[in-house]
């Protein structure tokens, strides 16, 4: 003969006690978030429809600002900001200093991006009434935790191990 063994007893069908209901609700909340990172929704920055006029003008004006305004908003964080160097601008559009140096000058003239020194590092901000990397409410707040982006060329031989850990992008050789 087996043994039956009753774990509860419920008094009503749905009635369960507070830590089954907890560990029920931790379970769902994991299901939920895991579901979210499938989502296609959360690799996104919005752009704000008012101000498209502005992206269009000066794809016809300053093509190579418009790529690297592309460049800075595939890369910002949820700050619209990212920390990088000129060399990385020009490894990864395939340019010369100066062409970097006259698409960040037209972007800033024009409002499209903010550039804020830290030390001897730029952090490029995108103008967040243009295009935004966070939740539509989150406009107010402003910690710079920005995205670093380095190239390689730049560093120290024994730095250039590749960190499994670290994010990296592949950048089109010069030729």
């Amino acid at each position: 003969m087996s043994e039956i063994v009753v774990t509860a007893n419920p008094k009503a069908p749905n009635e369960i006690s507070f830590e089954q209901r907890e560990r029920d609700l931790n379970e769902l909340e994991r299901k939920r978030l895991k579901e979210i990172k499938k989502s296609p929704f959360t690799n996104f920055y919005q752009v704000n429809k008012d101000s498209s006029n502005y992206l269009r003008s000066c794809l016809k004006e300053n093509p190579r600002a418009l790529e690297l305004l592309l460049f800075i908003f595939d890369h910002m964080d949820k700050y619209n900001a990212v920390v990088c160097s000129y060399k990385v601008f020009q490894e990864a559009l395939g340019v010369g200093q100066a062409t970097v140096a006259r698409a960040i000058k037209y972007l800033k003239d024009n409002g499209f991006l903010y550039v804020y020194k830290s030390g001897s590092s730029n952090v490029y901000v995108a103008n967040n009434d243009l295009v935004w990397n966070s939740w539509g409410t989150n406009l107010e707040y402003c910690e710079f935790p920005a995205n670093i982006v380095l190239s390689k060329s730049e560093q120290e031989e024994q730095v250039k191990v590749r960190n499994k850990r670290i994010q990296t992008v592949q950048i089109k050789e010069k030729k």
